[in-house]
């Protein structure tokens, strides 16, 4: 692609993994402030898939692969959720034999293929000077990999588990928290005018912040979350408890996705994986549903009690993205750019103790992001534990 002469240089925006409300506004003021500094912009399209389809030979059709974004295209988008750029869970470093695009497979036939090298071909390609990806850790650990080979990397950290090491915030988890809460709050209803228990499975592969916060603002009695492997006896024990004293006759459990039992593993719902490994995961809730009717009678004078059951999934990564999903992804991208505009690269732009900062990218993949048990969940009660809100940050422990 010919670069324009009368910019300063060429910005490439992408977006992988899971879609999270505060994607558009974050594009939008990369974009925006980009273009008034005098640089030209590049959507990817697809996240890292996009990069990898693209085919410089001459006479190529990339029109599916990538755009130049406009203040007028990204102004539309901006107050959505979703990615209009569209995503994609892809690792170009490990694509699989039959991911590989039709113009490359003669040159990449192992089953597991690293295109690394055409990656960089192809920003190299689009004139690429700047790259910002946004994504959660595992896109941003192949950003990781793109520095160290070179390409001038700035990332914007995005998901709903907000568990990407270096920033007490990531995009999509305020938003998350709100429906997790809004959503509880409606199913009370039934919960209560039926007299049952209220399982609902929220999102939280490795990291329980979206079982604990919501928890912590009151929208359940007990939380069971990946760190900390729970016994279902006691859990039956206290909902039973909990709905005993409850004047309406019900209780509420969030469980996360990737919470195990005492003794047990991840529950998932295939044994294909993803590019980066992961198994899709879900079924947990329906199991502790399950337990609890079965287990409920002994603490119930006989009775078994029933459940509502609900996963949340997508109705909370879907729709608009909340106050605070407008207004961190706006000033991520302005921190991008403040970066750019400085000559630096190869960090993260991060929220630390409630001040904006960047930290070098390597932070992404030098740890894990999980709840701390012994500081933040109480074991024998299986919720959230707080003694001093002094000095905290703004999501309490999520730092």
């Amino acid at each position: 692609m010919a670069k324009n002469p009368n910019t300063k240089g060429v910005i490439a925006i992408l977006t992988g993994g899971g879609d999270v409300p505060g994607l558009n506004p974050a594009i939008r003021a990369i974009t925006i402030r980009a273009i008034r500094e005098g640089y030209q912009v590049i959507g990817i399209r697809h996240g890292w898939q996009g990069i990898i389809e693209i085919n410089p030979d001459k006479g190529a059709d990339n029109s599916d692969h990538f755009r130049v974004l406009t203040e007028e295209i990204v102004n539309k988008a901006g107050r959505t959720g979703g990615t209009f750029l569209h995503t994609s869970r892809t690792r170009p470093s490990h694509v699989g034999k039959e991911r590989v695009p039709n113009h490359l497979k003669a040159k990449y036939t192992g089953d597991v293929n690293d295109l690394t090298p055409d990656v960089l071909k192809n920003l190299d390609f689009l004139g690429v000077d700047y790259l910002i990806p946004i994504g959660g850790d595992d896109t941003l650990s192949y950003g990781v990999r793109l520095y160290q080979e070179g390409v001038r990397i700035v990332a914007i950290p995005k998901t709903m588990d907000n568990d990407v090491p270096g920033t007490d915030y990531c995009i999509g988890f305020s938003t998350c928290v709100t429906r997790t809460i809004s959503i509880t709050n409606s199913l009370r209803t039934s919960a209560g005018s039926h007299e049952r228990f209220l399982v609902l499975e929220v999102f939280g592969r490795y990291a329980g912040f979206t079982a604990m916060l919501p928890a912590m603002a009151g929208a359940a009695n007990r939380c069971v979350i990946p760190e900390y492997k729970f016994d279902m006896e006691l859990l039956t024990q206290l909902l039973t408890e909990d709905r005993k004293h409850n004047p309406s006759r019900y209780s509420v459990v969030l469980v996360s996705e990737g919470a195990m039992f005492e003794g047990g593993e991840m529950i998932f719902q295939e044994a294909r994986t993803d590019a980066y490994g992961h198994k899709k995961l879900g079924g947990i809730g329906d199991l502790v549903s399950s337990e609890l009717r079965e287990r409920s009678a002994k603490y119930n004078n006989g009775r078994p009690i029933d459940t509502i059951n609900q996963k949340l999934g997508y109705l909370v990564r879907g729709g608009d993205p909340d106050a605070i999903d407008s207004i961190v992804p706006m000033a991520y991208g302005n921190l991008a750019l403040d970066l750019i505009m400085d000559k630096i690269h190869g960090r993260l732009v991060v929220l630390k103790n409630g001040r904006y900062d960047n930290m070098p990218i390597e932070v992404v993949t030098s740890s894990k992001k999980v709840v701390d048990v012994e500081k933040h969940y109480d074991t024998k009660r299986l919720r959230p534990q707080y003694k001093s809100f002094e000095m905290k940050p703004l999501f309490i422990m999520t730092n």
